[in-house]
């Protein structure tokens, strides 16, 4: 092997590159091995490698392979590679030979086409190479089936790859095709405070900083850095920007902090940085969400945090967040002795859990701390300027209330800043229910601004003892009222305790009383004006949409968690008009999940509610949301939808022409070999749902959507129509595929509707879409029943996509001899 790896040897410097020399004996398999490495050298390329004689046979693949037999791949023979180099990925440095990032895109085992034997078909790959002529099988995660490698006659090293024609074979292949879709807008996973340290082998432990939590968002060269509220700090923290502009795809999760000159985090010199204070700013990287097409996030930490260390780009600016293990004792020990903020402990094998406060992060602060809501402030007493104390409110157990005042820990020039900034907020009504002592002295100011304290203990009234100011923390949108962070005081040593998750009260909406308070989940709700008659004809409160929801929220959350809500409230019934209501920053709750969505040209950016759980689901309704309209796509991916909806929308027809109508769909989509769902509108209609596992941004779902509405009302165009206009389809059934647009929503399934009957949108099988079938069937009253006896009959919508391409091409063959 030495002779083959000279050439390889020759070009590197391994003092320098993280490549392996080779030489080592690669693990065991049970056949020849392949890898293809996706790499960012001086233009993007990939590199097909092939295990063959103890060494691999290396071919950089420009274009990057294909499983299109009618595309020809050129791919250029280079020197062969260790065979450790399978398991290779990382950056190798600037000025080194192949600089860039390397990053494995696909790996497997392969053998000679025809021959299973693995000395026959080593020999049989050996003399195809010998020839400039091998074919073979891969066996990958992506790259399957047939391929040959066919030397060219005009260079020694020009090879072309040629992907076979059998059943892996894909028309118009694309390497991207693979990919997960690129997260949008991450909520950062929250940690969980304790008092105790604890050591645990199943455990590691990292230091805590003293800064802005922060995701950092790379896409093609462009960088977005944005707060755990989704504000944007590229402009606040450009140099962080600027040295990630180099980085492969990715999103990381870290802190932004400003070093003193001891090297500790400290958050009041981050607070002046933009005023030219002293320190170093730094991004501390502890995470790694998404690496090159590849969602990360449900593998365990230990496996992303190694990922990290391979790719996080070098430079002084950002530093990788080391860790140790078991060891939490001795670690929060070192932290107190060094003057650190705390440590974070988290579970190996955790899993990212978007915007969620679980046990398998925890947080362990050398001093306790807490955010509190700025309510007002004193009058100055002695020498002092501006204010003497901060007045401090937080959410406790649903209410908000006073925990004391700061008026400790302020420079100068904090005085006056902070006075600045509360002088427009002035207001004359406390937020507290409750009097508080001194209240003569207090100047009220709106509850908008948050900061953080530090303190020695509660009292047993709720204050805090001690409290000393450390900085102004993000701007609340509006609301005052969020889940604090109760410090749990528990011991989670080596096989020691564990936190246990607070029970779920039940959901009864009492007889007779107006208002009630109701536990879900953990949240107290305030439930009001439950004995109002939202169908004054069929009898129907508040509290029977509230007591519906809470039934059915296993069936009907899975179909809206993560998906932006368009409130359509009706607080006074079906009688009493509704009105639609995006927005929410005005109201919302703290505990409340929101998507932030950028406004137009001249408008201001938008917050849409996410129903995530049933808390939030009963809040809505609540609110009057008797229906419940999501979108068709999810934050993680918003552009993208994860189903197609054509509504069949009658005007002036019996209900019959709807079933007609919905057939024909059925069997246009049958022909193409099309899964797809249906349900009644809750309405007059019907919607029907073909799943597309957001592979296809909404456009390319609209045009999709447009074709089958043309293709069906070529087939019954006596009954349905096109025309948007009502006037001119009256008499109709209006094929609607313009709700495939984004931010469009249609009512939910399981969504009660506000209409006679207190109708329910609902999931049908196909069998029963026939003649006799009546809407009007399916109520507040009689769906809860029929889940109980036939379950959730739209889960598929949630499964695999309709391969749009494919199904196309079905379509032409299946209608040739229709008229069409």
């Amino acid at each position: 092997m030495a002779v083959e790896l000279n050439n390889y040897h020759s070009k590197r410097d391994f003092s320098r590159s993280p490549e392996p020399f080779g030489g080592k004996s690669p693990k065991s398999a049970p056949g020849l091995r392949f890898v293809v490495q996706k790499h960012y050298a001086t233009r993007l390329h990939y590199d097909l490698r092939l295990e063959l004689d103890g060494v691999l046979k290396s071919w950089a693949v420009p274009k990057g392979p294909t499983l299109d037999p009618a595309v020809k791949r050129l791919a250029l023979m280079v020197e062969d590679h260790p065979s450790d180099y399978l398991f290779f990925e990382g950056l190798i440095p600037a000025g080194q030979y192949g600089a860039g990032a390397v990053l494995i895109w696909d790996e497997g085992t392969y053998r000679a086409d025809g021959c299973d034997d693995p000395e026959q078909s080593a020999a049989m790959l050996r003399e195809g190479l010998a020839r400039g002529e091998l074919t073979f099988i891969l066996e990958g995660g992506k790259l399957k089936g047939k391929f040959a490698l066919v030397k060219m006659r005009d260079g020694d090293n020009n090879w072309l790859l040629i992907k076979g024609k059998d059943d892996y074979a894909v028309a118009g292949f694309y390497p991207e095709m693979f990919d997960d879709p690129f997260p949008q807008k991450v909520k950062p996973m929250l940690a969980t405070p304790v008092a105790e340290p604890f050591n645990h082998p199943d455990w590691i432990f990292e230091i805590k900083f003293d800064g802005y939590r922060t995701i950092a968002a790379c896409q093609k060269g462009r960088v977005e850095l944005y707060s755990r509220n989704l504000q944007s700090f590229n402009r606040l923290f450009a140099p962080v920007a600027e040295a990630l502009a180099g980085s492969v795809d990715a999103v990381y999760d870290g802190e932004i902090v400003v070093l003193d000159e001891k090297g500790r985090s400290r958050f009041q010199l981050l607070q002046n940085y933009t005023q030219g204070a002293p320190g170093e700013l730094v991004y501390f990287v502890f995470d790694l969400l998404y690496l090159e097409g590849r969602d990360l996030r449900s593998l365990p930490l230990v496996a992303r945090k190694e990922k990290l260390q391979k790719f996080l780009p070098q430079h002084p600016r950002l530093q990788y967040v080391s860790h140790i293990e078991e060891a939490g004792r001795e670690f929060f020990a070192a932290a107190v002795e060094h003057r650190l903020e705390g440590i974070i402990a988290k579970q190996k094998n955790s899993r990212y859990r978007e915007g969620k406060r679980g046990k398998e992060w925890i947080k362990i602060k050398v001093a306790l701390r807490q955010e509190a809501i700025i309510c007002g402030f004193t009058r100055p007493k002695g020498g002092r300027l501006h204010f003497g104390s901060l007045v401090l409110g937080a959410c406790r157990d649903g209410e908000f209330v006073h925990i004391g005042n700061c008026g400790t820990g302020f420079s100068t020039a904090a005085l006056e800043q902070i006075y600045t900034l509360l002088q427009p907020l002035i207001c004359k009504e406390s937020p507290f229910a409750n009097k508080i002592k001194g209240e003569e002295h207090i100047t009220w100011v709106e509850p908008v601004y948050a900061c953080e304290v530090k303190f020695t203990e509660q009292t047993s009234e709720g204050l805090l003892r001690h409290p000393v100011f450390l900085g102004i923390k993000e701007k609340k949108a509006g609301t005052v009222c969020g889940k604090s962070e109760n410090f749990t005081h528990k011991n989670m040593g080596k096989g020691g305790n564990k936190m246990s998750p607070g029970k779920t009260a039940g959901l009864v909406t009492a007889q007779g009383r107006k208002d009630r308070e109701v536990t879900v989940n953990g949240q107290l709700l305030r439930l009001t004006n439950l004995d109002k008659f939202y169908w004054p004809e069929e009898g129907y409160t508040k509290g029977d949409v509230i007591n519906y929801y809470h039934s059915v929220a296993p069936y009907i959350l899975p179909y809206l968690k993560d998906r932006p809500q368009s409130l359509y409230r009706t607080p006074n019934g079906i009688t009493g008009g509704g009105f639609y209501q995006k927005d929410v920053s005005s109201f919302a709750p703290d505990w409340l999940e929101t998507y932030a969505v950028a406004g137009t040209e001249g408008e201001k950016e938008k917050l849409y509610l996410l129903c995530q759980n049933e808390q939030t689901l009963i809040y809505m309704a609540n609110l009057g949301c008797i229906e419940i309209n999501p979108w068709l796509s999810r934050i993680q991916n918003p552009e993208n939808p994860d189903y197609l909806v054509i509504d069949l929308d009658p005007e002036n027809i019996p209900f019959e022409k709807v079933i007609d109508a919905a057939r024909a769909v059925r069997e246009l989509l049958d022909f193409a070999g099309i899964e797809s769902f249906p349900k009644t509108s809750g309405a007059t209609g019907m919607h029907i749902y073909l799943p597309l596992g957001a592979m296809y941004s909404y456009d390319i779902a609209k045009e999709y959507a447009r074709l089958l509405a043309m293709l069906v009302h070529r087939i019954v165009p006596d009954f349905t129509s096109l025309e948007r206009s009502p006037k001119k389809r009256r008499g109709k059934v209006y094929l609607d595929y313009l709700q495939n647009r984004s931010g469009q929503t249609l009512a939910s399934v399981y969504s009660l509707r506000p209409r006679r009957g207190a109708t329910v949108s609902t999931p049908l099988l196909w069998e029963e879409v026939k003649p006799g079938l009546d809407p009007q069937d399916f109520t507040i009253k009689t769906v809860r029943k029929r889940l109980e006896k036939k379950g959730d009959l739209f889960r598929g919508v949630l499964g695999p996509g309709v391969n749009i391409a494919e199904s196309i091409n079905k379509l032409k063959g299946a209608l040739s001899g229709r008229t069409v």
